[in-house]
């Protein structure tokens, strides 16, 4: 088997696969080092380890596959915000958004959170091009989550978040979620962007935006009588919002194990719960999907 040809065969189609792996002099120590441990049988299992390594996930996406994933998202958040904060000017033709913000600053904020969404949108469509996915419209959503609707698309009844828009405290919930998924969604396309160091800063710049966004949410929801904090608090199930159709947004918070440390006592003071409330958790692409799936209609789901 001759490792140098298998490398300089890949290095044509991902120029960068040096760098995944580390300097060149370097692998092949490695390969020198691991070679005299293991067997030529072994070999192979050898190499599927590196580039599992390398590419940071046994399966593979492309940038393009995960700016679309994201842009997806960002359709998401935007049309839930958008629709809430027209639905609260009088001369709008939209009239189901019926709740009242408790302050002109609670609706300012939400203003301001939907034109960050929208420079967000606006920014994955101008990456890519045209290979940006067809134009998600607000009425390709169902931000009830199972609701149905009339012939016009105006919404009917039902829904697991039927008061979505009647309700303050239920839109805050699924605000909440919503940005908590953005969260770990955008940590966890994060590996499959480290060839792309241009694109990946990018991608966490809107990550650390969209974590202050789910801090302020949290904290309006707090201000709206909830019992939330500003960061994910430990529970059993990793969900602290106590919205139980929530459970799969939060799945895993609740680790407090980080690269095969344990956290808990690692220092005087950090008990189990600040052990899982001191580290975030990505979410994996079928899990994001299965969430944002519950969101929109069936024909433009994930």
């Amino acid at each position: 088997m001759n490792i140098l040809n298998i490398l300089n065969e890949i290095e044509k189609v991902d120029e960068d696969i040096y760098d995944r792996l580390s300097p060149r002099r370097r692998v092949m120590k490695d390969f020198y080092n691991v070679g005299r441990k293991i067997s030529m049988a072994a070999l192979p299992l050898a190499l599927s380890s590196m580039f599992t390594k390398a590419y940071g996930q046994s399966g593979t996406r492309s940038v393009n596959d995960v700016l679309n994933f994201a842009l997806t998202l960002e359709y998401l958040e935007y049309h839930f915000y958008n629709h809430t904060v027209v639905g609260k000017d009088p001369a709008s033709s939209v009239k189901d958004v019926t709740f009242n913000f408790p302050s002109t600053a609670a609706l300012q904020a939400i203003t301001t959170i939907r034109d960050h969404e929208k420079a967000h949108v606006d920014f994955l469509k101008a990456v890519l091009g045209s290979a940006a996915r067809p134009e998600l419209a607000y009425t390709n959503f169902d931000f009830r989550a199972g609701g149905t609707y009339n012939a016009d698309n105006s919404y009917n009844s039902g829904g697991t978040f039927a008061d979505v828009y009647t309700n303050y405290a239920t839109f805050l919930k699924v605000a909440t979620a919503f940005e908590d998924t953005g969260v770990r969604a955008y940590k966890g396309q994060a590996g499959f962007l480290k060839g792309n160091q241009v694109v990946l800063t990018a991608a966490l710049q809107i990550h650390a935006v969209e974590a202050r966004h789910a801090s302020h949410l949290r904290q309006m929801a707090a201000g709206a009588g909830l019992t939330i904090k500003p960061w994910i608090t430990y529970t059993a199930n990793g969900n602290d919002t106590g919205v139980a159709p929530a459970d799969a947004v939060y799945a895993g918070e609740q680790n407090t194990t980080q690269a095969n440390v344990p956290i808990t006592n690692i220092a005087a003071g950090v008990t189990q719960a600040a052990a899982a409330e001191s580290f975030d958790e990505p979410l994996a692409t079928a899990n994001v999907v299965t969430i944002a799936n519950l969101f929109l209609k069936p024909a433009f789901r994930l």
